[in-house]
């Protein structure tokens, strides 16, 4: 799973960078600006990500030059397609106010400066297996309505009689929607599933065979 370091300090990049090389974490991308960060995540100049994001987990300095942690952050989660993507504020500034911006920005954790490794690596396990929770909800979401579209398409494939059926009191045939009369088991064979067998009932065997059918 893929890492996005922001931090403009390239000492902070390299720190972190070795921290989770040595604990595994080889697919690390990263960015000295909040700007850097949106070409790495593929936002456009619209503001919108138009290619599908290959980052994972975001690792973002609070401030830096231009655009701070927080806004980025904001604008980050803005976004549909990049919402899921846990970002982890790095900060040294830990008072209230500053902690509750990052978290009403989308935040979902933030660490100390100076950085912990071990805290760092902990941070960042539960955030990629956040992630990887979200990835699987996803897809059984994406399942299900396949599953919900390909339910909704059987039923209206169902042909159902209902309503009113105009039917002739003497021939009994039925008056279709065009306007058109129609024998009874045409009718019923194009808006039904049914099939028809025949043969003659009893008091139409009398009527027809009078001398054959006995009682």
């Amino acid at each position: 799973m893929s890492i996005l370091i922001v931090d403009d300090s390239p000492d902070q990049q390299l720190l972190l960078r070795s921290i989770l090389t040595k604990a595994g974490h080889t697919a690390l991308l990263e960015a000295e600006s909040a700007e850097s960060a949106y070409r790495q995540l593929g936002i456009g100049e619209s503001g919108h990500a138009p290619s599908s994001c290959a980052v994972d987990l975001v690792l973002m300095d609070f401030m830096m030059p231009g655009t701070n942690g927080v806004t980025a952050c904001a604008h980050i989660k803005s976004i549909d397609r990049l919402r899921d993507i846990p970002i982890i504020v790095i900060t040294a500034k830990t008072d209230v106010g500053n902690l509750q911006a990052a978290f009403a920005a989308g935040a979902m954790d933030f660490i100390n400066k100076p950085v912990n490794p071990v805290e760092l690596l902990a941070r960042v396990a539960s955030a990629l297996t956040l992630k990887t929770e979200m990835d699987c909800r996803k897809m059984r979401e994406q399942d299900l309505r396949r599953s919900n579209d390909d339910l909704q398409r059987a039923l209206r494939e169902v042909k159902v009689l209902k309503g009113l059926v105009p039917i002739c009191a003497s021939c009994k045939k039925i008056r279709n929607d065009q306007g058109f009369w129609q024998q009874l088991e045409e009718y019923i064979q194009q808006h039904s599933e049914a099939e028809f067998s025949h043969g003659l009932c009893s008091p139409c065997m009398k009527k027809l065979y009078p001398g054959v059918y006995k009682d």
